[in-house]
């Protein structure tokens, strides 16, 4: 099944909300088997709405809108729908019900407009929303889907979940085809898109088709970071997932070693998660990253069982203070250097008695460069009870995302360490 996805109302257009909506649909719809090939925002505008129903319930399976279900005057979905459907309006008592306990229960007077949502067109189901007044109208037509909800996102959400997916379920299940989707989506770090593309080699031993299924490998870089999702349609569950075991049993071949997590967990969990298997600590030294690392680390629920403290010794003299850096280093090496970083991570091991720790220290930006020394450029450290070192890396020019970048890659460039992987 195909979809197309919906979303009415001037404030979308002009930026005013972020349309979340259709990310929570879109999800949701292919995780019950449908593939949603196209998303439109509209604007407030009877014509041009009627005009995208005509096209969408035309082309696709599922047409799923939100937005525009209220009391007020602009909300016109519904007389829309009414006019597309050639339908009329009728009461539903079930709703008005529902409708009237809210405001009892509100102790508020029930409004006039607010009774009106009772009203459905004829030719449509009422998909109880319990969060809410206004429900979710259901038409089902020529084997077709046709959904619209409130564009409140916890109102569309509960009849997504409880209305609109199980009534896609139970359709296919009566269906005498239904195509499964399956998908994956690993995470890589340290490698561009271009060399992750490059190693993997061609994309036609990953990207197929055949009697019956396809498969597809998409690219989605972020942050020094790339997404390899992993999409299957197939016949059958079986099928799916023996493609899908095959597609990521290549991609690991080929590029393993970057791979830090097979679902949507950050590289803090895939870290934290090694040390608590393997009993170890950890501890952390930043400057240029300002705590960030360490607030990734306890963003995770449990991190106190293998995180021992971290420290941010931003100026030099913090740095000789409480990690210990030789004030003869700094001089002669400076603080953004090789031999800073290597002697903030032994300070703050040697600091905290813990079994691992990293450091960062850089050129955040935009200002600070120096000869030799651009914005972007930041040193890692690593210590363990055998051995030293720091890794050299330049980045950005943009300051946030130089923060973002460098504590990801210290995480990394632990995780590495922690799984023997060679760089």
């Amino acid at each position: 099944m195909k979809a197309a996805i919906l979303t009415i109302g001037d404030e979308i257009l002009i930026g005013q909300v972020i349309n979340t909506n259709a990310a929570f649909l879109s999800k949701k719809l292919f995780s019950a088997g449908v593939a949603v090939e196209r998303v439109i925002s509209l604007p407030d505008d009877e014509k041009e709405i009627l005009k995208e129903f005509r096209s969408a319930f035309k082309k696709y399976d599922v047409v799923a809108v939100t937005g525009g279900l209220g009391p007020t005057h602009d909300d016109i979905t519904k007389k829309c729908i009414v006019r597309f459907f050639r339908t009329k309006l009728r009461e539903d008592k079930k709703v008005l019900k529902h409708i009237r306990s809210i405001f009892s229960r509100r102790n508020i007077r029930l409004t006039e407009a607010s009774a009106m949502q009772a009203m459905m067109p004829a030719a449509a189901i009422a998909l109880h929303n319990k969060l809410g007044t206004a429900p979710g109208i259901l038409v089902d037509k020529g084997g077709k889907i046709f959904c619209a909800m409130p564009g409140i996102p916890y109102e569309m959400e509960y009849i997504t979940e409880h209305g609109l997916i199980p009534y896609i379920a139970k359709k296919s299940r009566n269906s005498k085809r239904a195509d499964t989707l399956v998908q994956k989506t690993l995470h890589t770090i340290g490698i561009p898109e271009s060399q992750l593309a490059e190693r993997i080699g061609a994309v036609g031993n990953i990207v197929r088709s055949g009697p019956g299924y396809s498969v597809k490998l998409a690219f989605l870089p972020s942050f020094y970071e790339v997404r390899l999702r992993i999409t299957i349609r197939a016949l059958s569950v079986k099928i799916a997932n023996s493609l899908l075991r095959e597609s990521v049993k290549r991609i690991e071949e080929k590029a393993g070693r970057y791979i830090y997590s097979y679902d949507e967990s950050p590289i803090q969990k895939a870290v934290g998660d090694i040390l608590k298997k393997k009993k170890m600590t950890l501890s952390v030294a930043e400057s240029c990253t300002g705590g960030l690392i360490a607030s990734k680390i306890t963003d995770i629920a449990g991190s106190s069982d293998y995180f021992t403290e971290a420290v941010v010794t931003y100026a030099d003299r913090a740095k000789e203070k409480i990690l210990g850096v030789k004030r003869s280093t700094l001089k002669k090496y400076g603080a953004v250097s090789e031999q800073t970083a290597i002697e903030m991570a032994e300070g703050i091991r040697k600091v905290s008695g813990s079994d691992f720790s990293i450091s960062t220290t850089g050129i955040a930006g935009p200002s600070g460069a120096k000869p030799g020394k651009p914005i972007g450029l930041v040193w890692i450290g690593y210590a363990d009870k055998n051995k030293s070192f720091a890794k050299k890396f330049i980045f950005t020019k943009e300051r946030f995302r130089n923060k973002e970048i460098m504590s990801k890659m210290a995480l990394e460039t632990l995780r590495r360490e922690l799984l023997s992987i060679s760089n």
